[in-house]
């Protein structure tokens, strides 16, 4: 156990040592929040949005950048140890280089996916044919990079089940690959909706990611254990200076990756049926997102004044470190519970 707590202090360390200066370089490249009319699926003005988010302006976009390289060069480096120290690699599955390529393709894809979006966002690059993707095209990009994922994990690691405590084990064939790929682009949109607010998708994503260390330590599968432990190294690192007020900000490239990651670590874990409760603040956010939007589809009204609902508890006046406080401590409930639900049989 010593040898993955190290990996999470030089994780810790190493992102702590690079953070400034990459804030700094940051700053440099303009790469930071704009004024500008924020827009929903329907192209209409979000106003309340708006109000609550100018004072964000000039904050630097792009933590979600480091930490993502940092995950995967630390990752490498101590996976590389493991093998020249000759150090057994233990896994739940027969093939560990399979597991290990669906963990680094995942963040990596969804992370380029989500940079698209931070510099279209920034740079304003909407005339352009490349950078034309509405947001259904978006979506259809997430769909097919989830499909890839899924199909390895039925293919590659044979994973066609799903377990459901106290019911049992289901057998579901290759309908698992739609399951896990409805899953995965879920949640990178519900964690990339959770971060609006100084602190609030870095924090929960650290209590849910915790509670799934312990998972991996209770299975003892090397590659999540160390890929864990060097993510939220990193993570803690950057929720230092991503706390109320905010020195840098997360963007869609660290959103986007990190969202669809935690559903593929709760996947290769074998906890499907604990994943939307351990992550159930990310649930709720993405969920009353979605309301809103079906409401006003079909229904052509708002269900809420406002969503998701971080935005609306902000709009009956709660101070944002409060909103975020209090997410913390409830995504400390959810993990908790979650955990228990995961050790069921």
């Amino acid at each position: 156990m010593s040898i993955y707590l190290f990996a999470f202090f030089t994780s810790f360390l190493v992102n702590l040592i690079l953070i400034v200066p990459f804030i700094d370089l940051l700053y440099k490249m303009k790469f930071q929040r704009v004024h500008q009319e924020t827009r929903d699926a329907f192209d209409k003005k979000t106003p309340i949005f708006d109000k609550y988010h100018s004072m964000k302006v000039g904050i630097p976009v792009g933590g979600g950048v480091l930490t993502v390289f940092t995950t995967l060069a630390l990752f490498v480096f101590f996976i590389t140890l493991f093998l020249l120290g000759q150090r057994q690699i233990i896994s739940n599955y027969s093939s560990v280089i399979s597991e290990i390529k669906i963990l680094l393709f995942t963040i990596v894809s969804f992370s380029f996916l989500g940079l698209y979006d931070d510099l279209k966002k920034i740079f304003f690059l909407k005339d352009t044919a490349f950078f034309g993707l509405r947001l259904r095209h978006k979506l259809l990009v997430e769909i097919f990079l989830g499909f890839i994922i899924s199909y390895w994990m039925y293919s590659e690691l044979k994973i066609n089940i799903i377990h459901i405590p106290f019911l049992g084990v289901y057998a579901v064939s290759w309908l698992y690959i739609l399951f896990s790929t409805f899953v995965i682009v879920s949640f990178a949109n519900a964690i990339n909706i959770s971060d609006g607010l100084d602190g609030m998708a870095s924090g929960v994503l650290t209590i849910a990611l915790l509670a799934f260390w312990a998972v991996s330590v209770s299975i003892l599968d090397t590659p999540l254990l160390v890929f864990i432990a060097v993510w939220l190294g990193g993570l803690i690192a950057f929720l230092y200076f991503n706390i109320y007020p905010a020195r840098i900000m997360l963007g869609d490239t660290g959103s986007l990756a990190f969202g669809a990651t935690f559903a593929v670590i709760g996947l290769l874990l074998g906890k499907a049926f604990a994943l939307p409760i351990i992550g159930g603040v990310f649930v709720i956010e993405i969920a009353s997102s979605l309301i809103q939007l079906l409401s006003k589809r079909f229904f052509n009204k708002k269900a809420f004044p406002v969503a998701p609902l971080h935005l609306w508890l902000q709009l009956r006046g709660w101070g944002e470190p409060k909103v975020v406080m209090r997410s913390w401590i409830v995504a400390a409930l959810f993990a908790t519970f979650g955990l228990m639900v995961a050790f069921m049989k």
